[in-house]
């Protein structure tokens, strides 16, 4: 088993609801350097739906997405 290095920053939206949840997790993104990343915690079908997709469509990589028995989605990004 590989262990993966731990996210540059944390951002927690899992109260938030959209499109809250991309603004918060775009103006997170905008502050790290090209190449750092993000964690993201959030809750919900449509922020789990969006968040990635619109993340990925501004040039950032989905490194990984697993939601947990606890009903939180951990999205890591990368940014490009």
């Amino acid at each position: 088993m590989t262990k993966t290095k731990p996210a540059d920053q944390l951002l927690d939206i899992t109260g938030e609801v959209c499109p809250m949840t991309f603004v918060r997790t775009r103006l997170a993104l905008d502050r790290l350097a090209s190449g750092e990343s993000l964690l993201v915690l959030l809750r919900g079908e449509e922020p789990v739906r969006n968040v990635p997709r619109t993340a990925a469509e501004q040039g950032h990589a989905i490194l990984s997405q697993e939601t947990g028995e606890d009903g939180v989605t951990r999205l890591l990004i990368r940014k490009g």
